[in-house]
């Protein structure tokens, strides 16, 4: 058999606007868990020279906690090779840096992400969730609402923005800057690429493009100096940072930190209008919460795929990889690797144990983790206490991305009795 043929591509962005393919990645894990890809030219967007797909569970945590052996920093963490020209820029944020580099900023930012902080704005994140599903019951069409309209994009950004002290008039602008940098592959969701002398799109991470959140992150910063509050960016300004590291800071706490709950909010209750036994069970209190967010995160991962090179020539499930080459785990793969996870397609809630991967692992695992998961387990309770059981009203839209595991559209019953 021709074993090119033989080989799912999981790289189109396209396939992933009608759900996870799941069949793929079990096809992948079982014949060729580390697996040639190739890397044609899409929607504009360049051909690139392949990567190795990495799937099965103990494969992808393995490339994540090796940072010796899988770099962050050769080629930065997107699939798509950036610009050689952008590659030291990108190169300032802790994402596309190896330790002891990344351990040294990572250790700064955390000192102003701590969970004292976090908790802090635990009964304000819950007061917003009541907010907004009370605004989408009365503001319903026939009894429904598209959910990341009216709830989910609010909830993730105003949470986000009061934890870096956002003043509220800006606000507007962090979703715009999410939107264009995380859905440029999805044609109806990201404004019009712009592109470059060559006539291809620019890179949205690129410097070219990220001149007027930089700005903004300066004019915050200088801000917060003259009136400190008890915010990240207070912490973040008066942190001794160089201006490059605290706009790669910024950057990275904008589009990473709102996008984390944004994507894995309404698919979490996707998940659950789809299985109406699960969600009696967690409504009825019979389910942990906080092992039911996990579970949810497990089949809905925020992020699809992240990026490693070889630093070296290395061997990873009997594949040769020779150094340069990009390696790329499928997170959404390895939450669902049978030799890990006992049947696992179904959602069970009360799950345990559950090593996702969903936050990463290894060096570079989610330093928002917390804060993403109280405001996950904050919505659900809202949810469980005030909504009907979740259903949909219509079918939902998926975000055109290989990256982010995105839902654009959730149109769910929203009136009715709760329960």
């Amino acid at each position: 058999m021709d074993h090119a043929a033989d080989v799912p591509d999981v790289f189109d962005p396209r396939i992933y606007a009608s759900g996870i393919p799941h069949e793929r990645y079990r096809l992948l894990r079982e014949r060729h868990p580390v697996a040639r890809q190739a890397e044609p030219e899409i929607q504009g967007w360049p051909a690139g020279p392949g990567f190795w797909a990495v799937t099965r569970h103990a494969d992808v945590v393995r490339v994540l906690r090796d940072h010796t052996t899988y770099s962050s920093w050769v080629g930065a963490t997107q699939i798509r090779d950036p610009d050689p020209a952008d590659l030291p820029f990108l190169r300032r944020t802790m994402l596309n840096q190896d330790p002891p580099e990344h351990g040294t900023l990572r250790r700064l930012v955390s000192r102003a992400f701590t969970p004292a902080r976090v908790d802090a704005f635990a009964g304000r994140v819950r007061e917003r969730a009541r907010t907004l599903l009370a605004a989408a019951r009365e503001g319903a069409e026939d009894g429904a609402a598209d959910l990341v309209r009216t709830v989910t994009d609010e909830y993730a950004l105003l949470n986000l923005t009061d934890l870096l002290g956002v003043p509220a008039a800006d606000r507007a602008l962090l979703l715009e800057w999410t939107v264009r940098i995380i859905g440029y592959q999805d044609p109806d969701d990201a404004p019009a690429p712009v592109l470059g002398p060559d006539g291809r799109p620019l890179n949205p991470r690129s410097p070219a493009l990220l001149g007027e959140m930089f700005a903004y992150a300066r004019d915050l910063a200088a801000h917060k100096r003259e009136h400190p509050g008890d915010d990240v960016m207070t912490s973040l300004a008066q942190a001794g940072l160089a201006p490059a590291e605290l706009e790669m800071f910024f950057f990275l706490l904008t589009v990473a930190g709102n996008d984390t709950v944004r994507s894995a909010a309404p698919g979490g209750l996707l998940a659950l209008a789809g299985d109406q036994d699960s969600y009696r069970r967690l409504a009825a209190g019979t389910v942990p919460m906080e092992r039911a967010v996990d579970e949810l995160l497990r089949v809905h991962p925020p992020v699809l795929s992240f990026r490693r090179t070889a630093a070296v020539d290395t061997e990873l499930a009997g594949q040769a990889i020779r150094a340069g080459d990009k390696v790329v785990v499928f997170h959404a793969s390895a939450n669902h690797d049978e030799r890990v996870f006992a049947d696992p397609h179904r959602l069970d809630l009360a799950r345990t144990p559950n090593p996702h991967v969903s936050f990463g692992d290894g060096p570079h695992v989610c330093l928002g983790a917390h804060f993403a998961r109280l405001q996950l387990r904050v919505l659900y309770e809202e949810w469980c206490a005030a909504m009907p059981a979740p259903e949909l009203a219509g079918p939902p839209r998926r975000l055109v991305s290989n990256f982010i595991n995105g839902i654009t559209r959730l149109p769910l019953r929203v009136s009715g009795r709760p329960g």
